[in-house]
């Protein structure tokens, strides 16, 4: 589980209040609606602001993407190939750490003023500098303009993930002379001298973007409304009068999709989604997400003799009931056959994931020789991720390898004191969840030895020179069939050896009315309304 910088922590720490305000709507939830061709795309809101170099929750991306262009995008939910949209054409070095970016020469932001190399820069300094939940992005990387349509981004590290990083709607290249006279800035005290998040919270923006649609109404507690940009750049022009993004539980979402039109609904709980199975007039998609649930075993002796013992990680690696836990998660749910989300560049197949076996898992233990002791499992107790709680989580692994003879005793907390302890490394046994960044394997080597993930583990640089020889390669490699074969043998050592324990990827539901054509989930910004139009 990420720090609160996430997003996906963001998305945690804002559900409740989210929910209470959608709460307000569930009476009159229907009322909302607007005159047709409006698009409605109804979410339970997880947004502070919809200025980009300070947003970073699945709300406020769903809504900048339609307002600000980045330098790449994906097509349709296809998360394994970023394509340019603002690049023409670009370079990157051996080291891959500088890339060298040519703009599209045709691109106008929607007051008329031409989009060039200087908005770039200057829109992805302000991001850096403004130091809010999305700056990590772009650490270490530094950007600069040296003629009208040429960025080039020079990195202290190898950044083979920097086309996918720029295709986050939190990398939006803004008008920075319009959003300078605003209050904007990119200078180095951004985070105290910028002044224009509420004008960019307001229609009065219209013109800072250079993407599909502006802003027209916007609310954090009841909906955003978006219009066209008249003078759009791009060849496929809107099919819509309005966008409608309004706040609604979950519950509500499922009455107004269940009977509307030209509607979208994204937080809908795969029952719920079920119950819509017999409505010819909804289209219903349950496919896996990319959060990955997974159990560590600390590898440090010094915290625990039991966990860090190889044959005791064997034995739970192998003692597992994944198909018990996969049918927690209900129908969609796949087993995750590594770190490495199933939709991302990288993963492993299905055939690869680790199946139960509980002779080897109990011929393990009993080779261990710590069979008999007790092991505690840390879990967040108040914490539900796509219709999965932790705890019944939990209880499923207690059972499981009750079956093979390990003792697990549980220790749920609520989710702050968790990452407390998870974070420290000092926890011997637990069950945590990982969700992308960004939608890249390089995301996914915090779990190699000495880094971020791997030293909660208690797995130091050194532990394991196979696998870090493949990061280290893996780290500077760009061409994507040799970057994926690098990243599934990564996984296969981990699987093989590795103190983490791949569960589960849970449920993602995704549920449209049927008179939409384009309308598909992509993890990054839950939607692309510039590519939905009526069927």
């Amino acid at each position: 589980m990420k720090g609160i910088r996430s997003r996906r922590g963001a998305l945690i720490a804002s559900l409740a209040a989210g929910l209470v305000a959608a709460s307000v709507l569930v009476a009159n939830g229907t009322t909302a609606r607007t005159a047709s061709p409006t698009l409605v795309v109804d979410n339970s809101f997880t947004i502070k602001t919809s200025d980009p170099g300070r947003a970073f929750d699945p709300t406020a991306s769903l809504v900048d993407h339609a307002l600000y262009d980045t330098l790449f995008t994906y097509r349709g939910g296809d998360l394994t190939h970023p394509i340019p949209l603002l690049v023409s054409s670009y370079k990157v070095s051996a080291n891959a750490k500088t890339y060298t970016f040519k703009l599209k020469r045709n691109v106008h932001f929607a007051d008329g003023t031409p989009l060039t190399s200087a908005d770039v820069a200057w829109s992805l300094r302000r991001l850096v500098n403004l130091k809010g939940n999305p700056s990590f992005l772009l650490a270490g990387i530094t950007v600069s303009a040296p003629s009208k349509y040429t960025v080039v981004a020079r990195s202290k590290t190898p950044a083979t993930q920097l086309p996918v990083i720029l295709a986050n709607p939190s990398t939006g290249v803004l008008n920075s002379a319009l959003v300078k006279k605003n209050g904007g800035s990119d200078a180095a005290n951004a985070a105290k001298a910028d002044k224009a998040e509420n004008w960019l919270n307001s229609p009065a923006s219209a013109g800072a973007g250079s993407g599909p649609y502006t802003l027209n109404a916007y609310s954090t507690t009841s909906q955003i409304t978006l219009t066209p940009n008249t003078q759009y750049w791009g060849l496929k022009k809107s099919r819509w009068s309005s966008v409608v993004v309004r706040n609604m539980v979950a519950a509500t979402q499922l009455l107004n999709v269940g009977r509307g039109s030209h509607e979208i609904a994204v937080d809908l709980s795969a029952d719920q989604a079920l119950t819509l199975k017999s409505n010819k007039n909804v289209g219903v998609t349950l496919q896996p997400s990319t959060w990955i649930f997974f159990v560590w075993a600390n590898n440090d002796a010094k915290v625990s003799e039991v966990t860090s013992n190889k044959d005791f990680q064997k034995a739970v690696r192998y003692g597992l009931d994944y198909a018990s836990l996969k049918s927690l998660a209900g129908k969609g749910a796949i087993q995750a056959s590594g770190v490495i989300p199933s939709m991302f560049l990288g993963s492993l197949p299905q055939s690869a994931r680790v199946r139960t076996n509980v002779a080897r898992a109990k011929a393990a233990l009993s080779a261990s020789g710590v069979g008999d002791q007790k092991v505690t499992l840390i879990y967040p107790s108040d914490l539900t991720i796509n219709g999965v709680p932790f705890t019944s989580m939990a209880q499923k692994i207690q059972a499981s390898l009750k079956e093979v003879g390990i003792n697990v005793e549980l220790s749920g907390s609520p989710t702050s004191n968790f990452l407390d302890d998870y974070r420290s490394g000092k926890a011997a046994f637990g069950l945590s969840l990982w969700g992308p960044d960004y939608p890249d394997p390089a995301d996914y080597l915090v779990f190699t030895p000495g880094q971020l993930v791997g030293l909660r583990a208690g797995w130091p640089k050194g532990a394991d020179r196979a696998i870090e020889r493949l990061a280290a390669k893996a780290m500077v490699t760009t061409r994507p069939a040799a970057r994926a074969a690098i990243y599934r043998s990564i996984q296969r050592l981990l699987n093989q050896a590795g103190p983490f324990f791949p569960l589960i990827q849970p449920t993602q539901v995704f549920v449209k009315t049927k008179d939409l054509r384009g309308a598909v989930y992509n993890s990054v910004y839950t939607v692309d309304v510039s590519q939905v139009s009526p069927a």
